[in-house]
């Protein structure tokens, strides 16, 4: 999917503010053009002749607002923030008027969009860039200390117009100015609100002094916007900060509630019930499936109470597990388990040796016949075999780690080596939003939604894939790749 098409599925338009630039502003939008056609531009109450050049643009479907007095950047983005939301769209990127940015940086804010949904991304300029006005670098360290001591965070330029916003979440946000340090407000605002901040780099280009259009004014702007963080470090005492440590409180809060009831469920229920279980009586067939149906219904119960988490299972193929397959899933956090094992409780793990020598829970592990594999699957083939017989789907990770950022991570050919010597099914399942709950390299859990779709079942001689192992698994990859980027898609709303 190209960028056009991906701004149009993610419902992303560019809302350009203008303000007497007349001789630049047409440039801007057509370099814009050139990437995506939902271009909304805000006149806000130009006197020289912006009209004009865009109205020779008749090439290009632009959507104006447009109003007769000059009431401030501020004023113009809200404008056009009011006209995306009417138009459908769920994201805006702002860029001036003037020449500085350059539109055709747009594709990495679409890029840092599909990592971070819902996060309002901030274009961090080069503020030693040639002819970077000295006054600008000045104002920018100015916003940025005290951006700091409002929210606690740090961002490396605050006063870049070039963003994304994702409008849904600035919902309610009301502005104390109109003018342009209404921007610098806009990040507070969503910092406090617990909105994802993340930086990207681009470009600026500044022209030499003569050429430079400008409407900033040293003193006048620089009293208003003292001003202004003047009433937001009050307004942070009063409501920012403590909205902040009430969100902190929460997310930890969830996290300590999540691993006490891991520990208590596993010290106070699990490994006695599976001691007791395997130590009193015989192990038969009959009573390992009870003990997996015990398992199955543990996951389902950890899963659809996960604190702050919203629990989806879309398995619209009708899939009931009842013959086995070769299960394989993509891989994000070590919620993946649970959300797997509450699919069926004929379903077996390949793990790695930690996990196997685990000294907390390593009996369940053994008990429920996961199998360490770390030496590789061909070794174990006539073992996983007996499983498969005895009715029991192998599931196997085949990114063989977690994934950071959720992307699908490189595929092993293991999971295919295997599903080809049992002559087994292909079981695609695609989880999404469990590596955002939890994410690799963090404990704390993160509020959200968890999606899982089981897919339809992949035959040995379908056509679609190879009988070459290595491209199956090439293709197979590709596959999960496409799929996953449907989900994002489908999923990643900022409402």
């Amino acid at each position: 999917m190209d960028i056009r098409q991906e701004m149009e599925a993610r419902k992303v338009c560019v809302v350009v503010p203008t303000y007497n630039n007349g001789r630049t502003v047409a440039d801007v939008v057509r370099r814009i053009a050139a990437i995506t056609p939902q271009i909304i531009v805000v006149i806000d109450g130009c006197t020289d002749d912006t009209r004009e050049q865009l109205a020779q643009l008749k090439e290009i479907p632009l959507t104006l607002v447009e109003y007769a007095q000059n009431k401030g950047k501020g004023h113009a983005l809200v404008a056009g923030f009011r006209k995306a939301k009417e138009m459908g769209y769920d994201y805006a990127i702002t860029i001036d008027s003037d020449g500085q940015h350059f539109p055709e940086d747009i594709p990495q804010f679409i890029e840092a969009l599909q990592q971070h949904p819902g996060a309002l991304i901030i274009g961090a300029r080069n503020l030693q860039e040639k002819n970077m006005p000295g006054g600008n670098t000045f104002a920018n360290k100015f916003s940025n200390f005290w951006f700091t001591v409002q929210t606690f965070k740090r961002l490396p330029d605050t006063q870049t117009g070039y963003r994304l916003y994702p409008l849904h979440k600035l919902s309610g946000t009301r502005l104390i100015t109109s003018r342009y340090e209404a921007e610098l407000e806009l990040l507070v605002f969503a910092a406090w609100r617990g909105v994802e901040l993340v930086s990207v780099p681009v470009r600026v280009y500044y022209p030499p002094e003569g050429e430079r259009v400008t409407h900033f004014r040293p003193t006048a702007d620089f009293a208003r916007i003292s001003v202004l963080n003047t009433v937001l470090c009050f307004l942070a005492v009063v409501y920012g900060w403590p909205r902040m440590l009430f969100q902190r409180l929460k997310r930890f809060t969830y996290s300590l509630f999540a691993l006490l009831f891991f520990l208590g469920g596993m010290y106070l229920f699990l490994l006695p019930y599976t001691w007791v279980y395997f130590h009193l009586f015989k192990e038969t067939e009959e009573r390992k499936l009870k003990y997996h149906k015990m398992l199955r219904g543990v996951a389902d119960f950890v899963i659809h109470h996960v604190p702050g988490v919203r629990f989806h299972l879309d398995n619209s193929v009708g899939e009931t597990f009842e013959k086995p397959a070769v299960v394989i899933s993509n891989h994000q956090a070590h919620l993946d388990l649970m959300c797997l094992m509450m699919l069926t409780p004929r379903i077996i793990f390949l793990t790695n040796d930690w996990v196997w020598n685990n000294p907390f829970y390593g009996m369940v592990i053994h008990k429920a016949e996961f199998y360490p594999v770390s030496d590789g699957i061909e070794k174990h083939v006539d073992r996983l075999r007996d499983l498969y017989e005895r009715g029991y789907s192998i599931c196997v990770f085949p990114e063989g780690t977690r994934s950071e950022d959720c992307r699908i991570l490189r595929f092993h050919k293991g999971a295919f080596y295997l599903a080809e010597q049992l002559q087994a099914e292909i079981l695609p399942v695609f989880l999404h939003g469990v590596g955002r709950v939890l994410p690799k390299r963090e404990f704390r859990l993160h509020k959200g939604d968890i999606h899982v779709e089981v897919g339809a079942r992949i035959p040995l001689d379908d056509a679609r894939f190879s009988q070459d192992l290595l491209e199956r698994t090439r293709q197979m990859r590709h596959m999960y790749q496409t799929h996953y980027h449907e989900l994002c898609l489908r999923y990643d709303t900022t409402k």
